[in-house]
């Protein structure tokens, strides 16, 4: 079958010290799409994109928020981020060879962040050796009351199994 170069929309660069992740066709093809007129389509391909541009995954899930009801300011912030990307079209991920395999995590939380409802907002990601894996940014479902709150919340939805075991 030969050298994985293209899968579900991301091309695969494999070269002798490292992979490079990216998705150059797909950006290519969704800013030809859009006459920046349709918000909701729009935040649901930059969904997609995300895959390998973490560098938009905090302004594309703020926008995504208000995908339901978007406003003009939406429809703005929308379009900022398509610009920055028609700038900036083959940035990717870099997966080194030489990397060791030791899982590390971080995590972060804020305290009432969101100004709408105050409640706060997580943020992770995690790391093979010196390689990105996994990221994410939610909005926390409950309102802390305090930044020790925010953070056993984060704690717990991200270790509850572990944390019951150890009770």
């Amino acid at each position: 079958m030969g050298e994985l170069t293209f899968f579900l929309g991301l091309q695969v660069q494999q070269k002798e010290d490292g992979i490079f992740i990216s998705q150059d066709k797909y950006l290519a093809k969704i800013l030809k799409k859009f006459n920046y007129s349709d918000v909701k389509s729009m935040i649901g391909s930059l969904m997609y994109l995300i895959a390998s541009r973490p560098d938009i995954m905090f302004t594309v899930c703020a926008c995504a928020r208000f995908q339901v009801t978007p406003k003009t300011s939406h429809l703005l912030a929308v379009k900022r981020i398509f610009r920055y990307l028609k700038c900036k079209p083959t940035l990717g991920l870099w997966y080194s060879r030489d990397s060791p395999l030791e899982l590390v995590a971080y995590t972060d939380s804020d305290y009432a962040g969101a100004t709408q409802d105050r409640k706060s907002t997580t943020r992770g990601c995690q790391f093979l050796g010196n390689k990105l894996i996994s990221w994410q940014c939610k909005k926390q479902t409950v309102v802390a009351t305090s930044t020790t709150e925010a953070e056993y919340v984060v704690a717990a939805s991200c270790c509850g199994q572990v944390l019951w075991i150890q009770n």
